[in-house]
């Protein structure tokens, strides 16, 4: 259940719609959002938005500020969106060469060394 607390402002329809949508698009990953919880306060002119969501392998957290309340919302969302991606490949990632890659590598290196002609110029 999304939970949407608002200070000094009221939280209408159309804020609660926009706000779900912004999760259900987080929902299409098909990872769990666990306590989903939204931030909305005005200071000023300023409009600022908080978001928490926890995941099995953690937590996601965003916040965003905009004079547009939906523009905040939208920023929001895309950072969100991009925390879930990060934190969902996160295990499949490439960090390192396998060693096998890596003899590949040398391997190639040194023919191109024993090939190359101007190594003799600067052999001492």
């Amino acid at each position: 259940m999304l939970k949407i607390t608002s200070k000094h402002l009221e939280v209408t329809p159309t804020i609660r719609k926009r706000v779900e949508a912004i999760y259900a698009k987080l929902a299409r990953h098909d990872v769990p959002l666990i306590n989903p919880h939204v931030i909305i306060t005005q200071e000023k002119q300023i409009f600022k938005i908080e978001a928490s969501v926890g995941i099995p392998n953690g937590e996601l957290f965003a916040h965003a500020k905009n004079e547009n309340l939906y523009a905040a919302i939208t920023a929001m969302g895309q950072k969100l969106e991009k925390q879930l991606i990060r934190a969902q490949d996160k295990p499949t990632a490439q960090r390192y060469a396998t060693p096998e890659q890596a003899e590949e590598f040398i391997y190639d290196v040194d023919l191109n060394n024993e090939n190359n002609e101007n190594n003799e110029e600067y052999a001492a």
